[in-house]
């Protein structure tokens, strides 16, 4: 009798550089690059970024970087509750690994790999762990639009422009649909993903629609280990601090290592919270791995409007994303090294062509 063979087994994989979203994160990654460093003296660009104070600058960002990775691990602990106990520590090992890939592998390739490792140290589902980590992706999102319609509220829509009412409306309105999505997944999973496949088969092909459906399913997963009104405040508790605290403090710290002064303490930090936002939106746009450009791009974006040269800017965006890149990517390869994989196992091991749960081979 012949043994049965999933349907995936029979599919030809793709070359990665035939994949559309391979092509459209390059796109995107050139033009941002071309926005951010068009005119800019490179000669200048040296020169500032030579000058700055790394004594300030490293330390305290790498401290926060590291620490934001535990405030991130304290708050997968909630939205993993439904599966299990979790050590902080796995968490924390997972979660840092996660942001290592998405350094240095194309496609987010990070959420699947710290699912991967998630499930393979703790022997759970990886279908389900990944429904919480695309439950986290929706809380970030979120967060830096809440935290973006308070600074483009505030003096910085002034300084960039915006009609501080418009920036507000705009903002809310589009932060709504996140959140009452996941309200809806979670008060009634069935009747919601219902609708939204019925809507959507009207106009999308079969097997998007039944992919949206196993996207909406993983997340209603991962939304069931939320329980009342405690839970999200602790959710939005890490989220705020991981997001508005321990994230700004290395822009602030770059501010300060390069000598820029905007108005004193409560402009250099309203800054700081201005560059984190925009830096939190543009990482989340398709980019090539470790966000080069877009972040360059938002950081002119940022402090030029403020009355930063673009050289100067660009110098703060170049030092922040490198220690950035840095330390995150040293962090997760730390973390393989103690534990005995091997960056290739990881990468097999979260390879999207095969189900979360299934084993890599060799």
């Amino acid at each position: 009798m012949s043994q049965a063979v999933p349907a995936s087994a029979g599919r030809r994989r793709r070359p990665r550089w035939l994949d559309p979203r391979l092509w459209v994160s390059i796109l995107i990654t050139a033009a941002a690059l071309w926005y951010a460093f068009r005119g800019v003296d490179f000669a200048k660009l040296g020169q500032e970024m030579a000058r700055a104070n790394l004594w300030i600058l490293v330390p305290g960002s790498v401290a926060s970087y590291i620490a934001a990775i535990y405030v991130r691990a304290l708050r997968w602990r909630y939205l993993l509750r439904a599966l299990g106990h979790f050590e902080t520590g796995t968490l924390f090992r997972a979660m840092a690994v996660g942001f290592m890939a998405n350094n240095l592998f194309p496609f987010r390739m990070g959420e699947l790999v710290r699912s991967w490792l998630l499930a393979r140290e703790t022997g759970r589902s990886g279908a389900a762990v990944l429904g919480t980590v695309i439950v986290e992706r929706v809380i970030d999102a979120v967060t830096i639009l809440a935290l973006a319609a308070l600074v483009l509220g505030s003096a910085g829509a002034q300084a960039t422009g915006f009609d501080p009412r418009q920036a507000l409306l705009v903002l809310s309105v589009i932060a709504s649909v996140p959140l009452l999505g996941v309200v809806a997944l979670r008060l009634a999973p069935d009747f919601f993903i219902g609708m939204a496949t019925s809507v959507t088969g009207w106009v999308l092909p079969e097997g998007w629609v039944e992919r949206l459906e196993e996207l909406l399913r993983q997340i209603a997963a991962g939304l069931t280990s939320l329980r009342g009104g405690t839970d999200l405040a602790w959710v939005a508790f890490h989220s705020f601090l991981a997001w508005a605290v321990l994230s700004t403090i290395p822009f602030y710290l770059a501010v300060v290592a390069l000598g820029l002064d905007l108005g004193g303490f409560q402009a250099d930090l309203g800054a700081s919270l201005v560059l984190m936002v925009l830096v939190g939106a543009a990482v989340a746009v398709p980019s090539v791995p470790g966000f080069a450009g877009t972040y360059h791009a938002a950081c002119k974006a940022a402090l030029v409007p403020l009355g930063v040269e673009p050289a100067l800017a660009l110098a703060l965006g170049t030092l922040a994303h490198l220690v950035f890149w840095i330390t995150m990517t040293g962090a997760g390869l730390l973390v393989l090294r103690a534990r005995g994989t091997a960056l290739g196992e990881a990468m097999a091991g979260a390879e999207p062509d095969r189900g979360p749960d299934e084993p890599a081979q060799g």
